[in-house]
């Protein structure tokens, strides 16, 4: 959508202006530390980060993870550099500009380190534990931060030229983390992919007797483990035996085929 609007634009329209002006009134003389606080989405600096955590990820035997680290960097690059930016075409002091590349680098090794690093809601017990792994991710994102700043303040890019390279990079991971696990989620039970018909390996109960509780009934799986069974009918009349005990050999509340509740526990 942004592309849209500032497409073969030449000066900044008036929302980039009143935010860039105020930026380069503040930091546009200090052009050297400029220049260090664009470094991190240079070339350089941003490989070095990326080996660093493909090796890292490639060290704890997420394959998935190094893949991702490993393309995510090039993808988003690659997408402003050999598509968004000529076909947007939009200059700045004759160079085109949108969107920005170093924005893009650091925001998508952001995004790749909270893909990687940032666990899903825990309980408040456990948020000492997982409180490093989401400060990592907070860390680059501001760093991505202070990067637009300084590109800004250099007079390299427009505000929005930043907004749109950070949307670029969050979105490229986000869809190459989609792709890398879609297999695996198509391997799932309960996913959509073709599921895998019982063999000789699943533990159906074999019913050898009655129990001695009239709620009861005595199995065995195939594999030899000796289970007692709960099954019963909201009447108490009909007995319904399950396809496999090999969920119910977990213990728990489960509903059998027929939706009847039923339960068990190992012997």
């Amino acid at each position: 959508m942004l592309g849209v609007l500032f497409a073969h634009q030449v000066r900044a329209d008036g929302f980039d202006h009143a935010i860039d002006s105020r930026v380069i009134a503040w930091l546009g003389g200090h052009r050297g530390l400029l220049l260090w606080l664009a470094a991190p989405g240079s070339l350089i600096p941003a490989g070095v980060l990326c080996v660093a955590i493909v090796a890292a990820c490639l060290l704890a035997g997420r394959l998935n993870g190094a893949l991702l680290a490993a393309a995510a960097v090039p993808v988003a690059v690659g997408l402003d550099e050999a598509l968004l930016k000529p076909l947007v075409h939009r200059t700045y002091w004759g160079s085109v500009v949108y969107p920005s590349g170093h924005t893009t680098a650091v925001f998508t090794l952001a995004a790749t380190l909270t893909v990687l690093l940032v666990p899903p809601p825990v309980k408040a017990t456990a948020m000492k534990a997982a409180a490093p792994r989401v400060l990592i991710p907070a860390a680059v994102c501001a760093l991505g931060l202070v990067v637009a700043i300084a590109l800004i303040g250099l007079r390299w890019h427009y505000f929005t030229d930043t907004v749109a390279g950070a949307a670029v990079g969050i979105g490229t991971v986000c869809g190459l983390a989609l792709l890398l696990d879609l297999p695996s989620w198509l391997r799932r039970p309960n996913g959509p992919g073709p599921r895998k018909a019982p063999g000789p390996e699943e533990d159906d109960l074999q019913p050898l007797d009655d129990g001695a509780e009239p709620d009861h009934r005595r199995g065995r799986t195939r594999s030899g483990r000796d289970v007692i069974v709960l099954l019963r009918t909201p009447d108490h009349s009909t007995w319904m035996a399950p396809r496999s005990v090999r969920s119910l050999s977990r213990g728990g509340p489960l509903t059998g085929r027929a939706g009847l509740p039923h339960c068990a526990c190992q012997r």
